[in-house]
C-alpha cells in the first residue's frame, strides 16, 4: 500500500493525526525534501529508508515503490502542506493504476492556511470578498491562458499565489493590468508556520521592492486583495442578533 501523505504548511505538529501515524508506520518515506521539512522524519521509525525526490525523476520514485511493494512494505510519499494543489500526484497514481498498485490520500493543511494563520487574517470578509483564487504565474511550466494573473485579477477577490516569488515585478504588472490598484493590499508570506517564518504587508507595486529588502526569494506565497488589511468588512449575519438561523431565532432588528 501506498500512502500519499500531506505534510501540512511546514511546522511538524501541524500535520494532521492519521499522516503522523502513517510516517510512523512506513517503511518507505519518499519526501520532497526541497519543501517538506525535515523534522517530519523524527516520527519515522529507525529502519525506515528514506528517499528525497527533490533528485528523483517521476520513473525513479515510481520504481522506489514497485521494489517496496515487491517486498510488502508499506510506502509513505510525502508532500508539502496538502498533496492536492501543486503535488503533481495524477501522475503518480496513473502509475500506480497502471501498475495495480493500491493508495489513499491523506490530507493536509495547505501552505496558504498557513499563511492566513501567520498573518492572523480572514480571506473571506463579509462585503469586502467572499472567493478565494488559488493560482500562479506563468513562468518555466506553463499556465493556460484563460487562468493568467490579469483575468483573475478582474474579479477582484482575494488571491493566493504560489510559486511566483522570483517574478515578482511582472507579477505587480500582471495584476494592475487585470485591475487591481497599485496601492491594492499585499503581503509576503514566507515559510509560514516555519521557524523562520516572515510575514511583509506592503502593496500590489511594491512587491519586489520589499522581497528583496528582506531578501526573499523563494519559499514564500503571495496574498493579494482587500482582506489583506483586514478592514472596512462588515460584522457576520451567522452572529448577528437581528439575524435569524437555524438553531436561533433573531430579533428582527439590525444592529
Amino acid at each position: 500500500m501506498v500512502h500519499i501523505v500531506g505534510a501540512g504548511p511546514g511546522a511538524p505538529d501541524l500535520i494532521t493525526v492519521r499522516g503522523k501515524e502513517l510516517l510512523e508506520k512506513a517503511d518507505v518515506i519518499i519526501y520532497a525534501g526541497s519543501l517538506v521539512n525535515p523534522a517530519l522524519l523524527d516520527y519515522k521509525k529507525a529502519d525506515c529508508a528514506v528517499y528525497d525526490s527533490a533528485k528523483m525523476t517521476l520513473e525513479e520514485v515510481i520504481e522506489v515503490v514497485v521494489q517496496a511493494e515487491s517486498g510488502g512494505k508499506m510506502t509513505v510519499r510525502l508532500h508539502t502542506g496538502d498533496p492536492c494543489i501543486y503535488g503533481a500526484i495524477r501522475e503518480q497514481m496513473d502509475e500506480l493504476d497502471h501498475r495495480g498498485i493500491s493508495y489513499e490520500i491523506c490530507p493536509g493543511v495547505s501552505s496558504f492556511c498557513g499563511a492566513a494563520s501567520a498573518m492572523k487574517m480572514e480571506y473571506t470578509l463579509p462585503e469586502v470578498t467572499q472567493s478565494v483564487i488559488i493560482t500562479r504565474m506563468a513562468g518555466r511550466t506553463p499556465v493556460p491562458e484563460r487562468e493568467s494573473i490579469a483575468s483573475f485579477a478582474a474579479h477582484g477577490a482575494t488571491m493566493v499565489i504560489f510559486l511566483s516569488t522570483g517574478m515578482l515585478k511582472e507579477l505587480s504588472n500582471e495584476l494592475i493590468r487585470g485591475g487591481y490598484s497599485p496601492e491594492t493590499p499585499a503581503a509576503i508570506c514566507y515559510k509560514a508556520t516555519w521557524p523562520e517564518e516572515k510575514t511583509v504587508v506592503c502593496t500590489v507595486s511594491t512587491l519586489e521592492e520589499c522581497a528583496q529588502r528582506e531578501q526573499i526569494r523563494k519559499t514564500a506565497l503571495i496574498l493579494v486583495g482587500d482582506a489583506v488589511s483586514q478592514s472596512n468588512y462588515s460584522r457576520s449575519l451567522l452572529y448577528d442578533p437581528s439575524f435569524t438561523t437555524e438553531f436561533r431565532k433573531g430579533t428582527g432588528e439590525t444592529v
